[in-house]
């Protein structure tokens, strides 16, 4: 039975990170189950790159010093960040479109708009990413809206 429960977890983890990456997804999220696949991608990105949560909390303070490849994860999962290194600004505002609920899809797609021209270091992805991030969240801090 364990194996069936652990199984079925993953099927709708895989669901809910595909109607996130999909650029057409059916509807909007609600914000319940947004902030529970961010939860996912928070702990699959914070596993994958090895950073530890207190660096998380610090950017959603404001402070971008570390975790820099834990936001490339989150840029990646997200597939903020096209194959040749660039923000995929356009692609992010449709995601945020088709997934977020309204009352955030307003400010994060302000937000990217403000941003795309924010990354600089192509030759460093884990650094480009934190620059995007950065910028997302100097431009709303109270709506900054990565996991």
């Amino acid at each position: 039975m364990a194996t069936h429960t652990s199984n079925m977890k993953w099927l709708v983890v895989g669901l809910c990170l595909y109607l996130i990456i999909t650029r057409d997804g059916w509807c909007a999220m609600s914000e319940k189950q947004m902030n529970a696949t961010k939860k996912l991608i928070r702990n699959s990105c914070t596993a994958k790159s090895k950073v530890a949560p207190e660096i998380i909390d610090a950017m959603h303070k404001g402070d971008f010093s570390d975790g820099q490849c834990y936001l490339h994860c989150i840029m990646n999962t997200y597939k903020l960040i096209k194959p040749d290194g660039s923000f995929d600004w356009e692609g992010g505002i449709t995601t945020v479109n088709a997934n977020a609920p309204p009352n955030i899809a307003v400010t994060a797609t302000a937000s990217i708009k403000n941003c795309k021209d924010a990354l600089k270091n192509r030759s460093d992805k884990c650094a480009g990413a934190a620059e995007v991030a950065k910028c997302i969240y100097e431009d709303d801090p109270p709506n900054y809206f990565l996991p």
